[in-house]
Formats: structure tokens, sequence, C-alpha cells
């Protein structure tokens, strides 16, 4: 009940605040223009993050003061726990600064990305946060070792890039934010870990503000400062949780999944291709979906529900035997199967049907697509 208030204050905090970020009369509305990396027609603003991540400092605030004035005699947070979460904060605010630069005046890819595994230092050696084993339901478990160290690195900063790759759609980013740390929220109360209950819940609480004006067709974009910043938190608590034993890595694996195997798949079919990773795509599945005829509200609201089922399918995976749980992640993988084939058969279905606009000229004939009309200036293509 007492995290129920301020809750409710990040809510409110963050939809006030993306409310005036909205506004072409903010000093803060810095706008994404269309260029060679997007599809939005019209400049956007993109500092949404601010009032995601400003709804979170000011909910820890809030707790905080509360848990000291009506129970001054009890530690705010479990002893061990509250200078790791200091550091969690901190290595946030971090990855938070040098990406809202990077949104209002742009900094050199070679930077974000030193500072990004500077933050995941901090994480791990100032916390001790490190994934040493990953367990195989009915089967062995794999110790890391000495791999411990540069693969928890890797988790942080492919889940903050990750993150920033699919905040490609209206809604997108916000709604998985909103439906992954909520369940992540949900895991902490059920086991009354409080530094993941309270965390997670002021980030999904602050999403969903946010989200309020992000849903199709949005009025303003997370941008890096947002998209990063969520991504590293969440790979944080993802490695926190495995660490304090609340959870199975596989858990919060499957809870972030639509953004996981979609990001790492497209990543992994252009090295097997020989393209080249960093340049601008629009290979993302759920790319094709909307430029094979869907709506964004359409696709979002689809993507909506493989949220919900793969964060379903993670909290089954944390209650069930070590048979059960081989069973779950086999129909986990099989859905991602499925949905991948669906992907195809829509583009399929497009090339089929689609109307072509054909132009025929002395240089020859020159086809171009139709793209969905609906809100279609509204996604930003990221590498």
């Amino acid at each position: 009940m007492l995290m129920a208030f301020p809750a409710l204050v990040a809510f409110v905090v963050a939809w006030w605040i993306t409310k005036r970020l909205c506004s072409p009369k903010s000093f803060l509305s810095i706008l994404a223009h269309p260029n060679e990396r997007t599809l939005h027609a019209m400049p956007t603003p993109q500092t949404g993050g601010l009032a995601v991540i400003g709804s979170v400092v000011i909910g820890l605030i809030l707790v905080a003061s509360l848990l000291a004035i009506t129970q001054p005699s009890k530690a705010v947070l479990p002893k061990g726990v509250a200078s790791g979460s200091l550091w969690i904060v901190l290595s946030m605010l971090l990855v938070f600064v040098v990406s809202f630069i990077d949104d209002c005046i742009g900094l050199p890819a070679s930077l974000r990305l030193s500072v990004q595994v500077a933050a995941a230092c901090i994480v791990i050696a100032g916390v001790g946060l490190t994934v040493s084993a990953i367990p195989i339901p009915g089967g062995p478990t794999i110790h890391l070792g000495l791999a411990a160290v540069p693969v928890s690195a890797l988790l942080l900063v492919w889940m903050a890039n990750l993150y920033n790759f699919m905040d490609g759609m209206d809604g997108f980013a916000g709604g998985m934010t909103f439906w992954g740390f909520g369940f992540l929220a949900y895991l902490g109360w059920e086991a009354q870990f409080p530094v993941m209950l309270i965390i997670s819940t002021f980030v999904a609480m602050g999403a969903l503000g946010f989200l309020m004006h992000n849903f199709p067709p949005a009025r303003i974009f997370m941008g890096d400062a947002g998209s990063i910043t969520v991504g590293f938190l969440a790979g944080t608590l993802m490695i926190l949780g495995v660490r304090d034993r609340l959870f199975e890595i596989w858990v919060p694996i499957m809870i972030f999944s639509p953004f996981i195997v979609d990001a790492t798949m497209t990543l992994v079919k252009r090295v097997l291709r020989g393209k080249r990773i960093w340049e601008a795509h629009r290979e993302h599945y759920y790319q094709r979906v909307v430029l094979s005829g869907w709506s964004h509200r359409r696709t979002v609201l689809a993507e909506y529900g493989v949220m919900i089922l793969c964060g379903g399918l993670a909290v089954s995976y944390h209650h069930s035997t070590d048979n059960v749980r081989l069973i779950i992640l086999g129909a986990w993988g099989g859905m991602f199967v499925l949905l991948a084939m669906l992907v195809s058969m829509l583009e399929r279905r497009r090339t089929r049907t689609s109307p072509i606009l054909e132009q025929t000229g002395k240089e020859g004939k020159k086809k171009v697509e139709a793209v969905p009309t609906e809100d279609s200036s509204r996604i930003p293509v990221k590498a």
C-alpha cells in the first residue's frame, strides 16, 4: 500500500512531463528530423525518455521519504543492498545523461559505447552483478567461470543497444517497458524483494505515463536517452534477480524476448549475409510487418499480445518443475519460429496483392511499393 501513492505520482509526473515535451514551445523540444535512417515525414520531439527516467527518480525519492517518515527505525532498503542500489541508479543516470546529450547535439558512437561499457563495469565491480551460470532444465548447469564478467558486460551493453534498435515504432518500446518491468515488479513483490519491486514499478508506471502520448499516432518519441537507459536498466535488473536467486536467467530473457529475439536474429542474419551491421536498415520483424501492410496500431497491439504471452510463459516457467520448464522453453522457441513464418507469409501476400506503381521511361522500369498510410510517417528506423 505504501508503494501505491508513489507509483501513481510516477505515472502522473511522466504523463505531465511528456505532455509538456510534446509542445513545440518547450525549451526541451528537441526534434527528430527525417533523414536516411527514418521513415517519419515530420519533425517529432524525441525527449520522451526524460519523462520516463525523471518519473523514476522522483518516485524513488518519494518512496524513500515516505519510508523514512512512517518507519524511521527501519532501513529503507535491506542491509547490503542499499549501496548496490545507489550504484545501479548512478550508472543508470550516467547512461541517461550521455544519451540525452547525444539526442541534443550528437556524439560519436565510440564515445557512447565507451560510456555504456563503463556503466556496465560500475554495475559489475561496484555491485558485484554477474551471471555465473546458465541452468539447462533437465540437464547440466553451464558454469561460466572467468567468462562471467565479459558475458555480463556484453549482456548489459547488448540490452541497452537492442532496446534502442527496437525503439522504431509508435508505442512499441513504451509498451515493452510497461509490460516487461511490470512482470519484473510482480516477481519482486512475490519474492518480497524490495529493490526489484520498487525500481520496476516506477519504470513501468513512468512508461505508462509516456505511452499516453506515444501510442499510435505518436506525438513524441522516447529517444536514445530513454531507450538506451531503459534497456541498460532492464539488463541490470535481470542480472540482479539471477545473482540473488530471485529467478533463473531464462525468466527475464522470456519476459523481454519480443525485443531480444527480434534484435538478435536480425543482427545474426545480417552478419551471415555479409551486411554491415551498423548501417541503417528496415529488416527487423516488426518493421517488416508494417511494410507488409499492417498499420502501426494493429502491429503494436499484436506485439502487446506477444509481450503478455511471453511474460505469462516466464511466470509459468518460474513456478514449474524442470520437466515442465523444458516443455515451456520448447513452446516459447516454437512460438517465435511460428511468428517468423507468419511475417514471411505476410510479405509474400503483400508481394502478390499490393498495388505496385510502375513508371516506365527511357531509363527503364522503376517500382515503388506502396506503404501503409495510417500514421506511416511515425516509424523511426534504426540500425
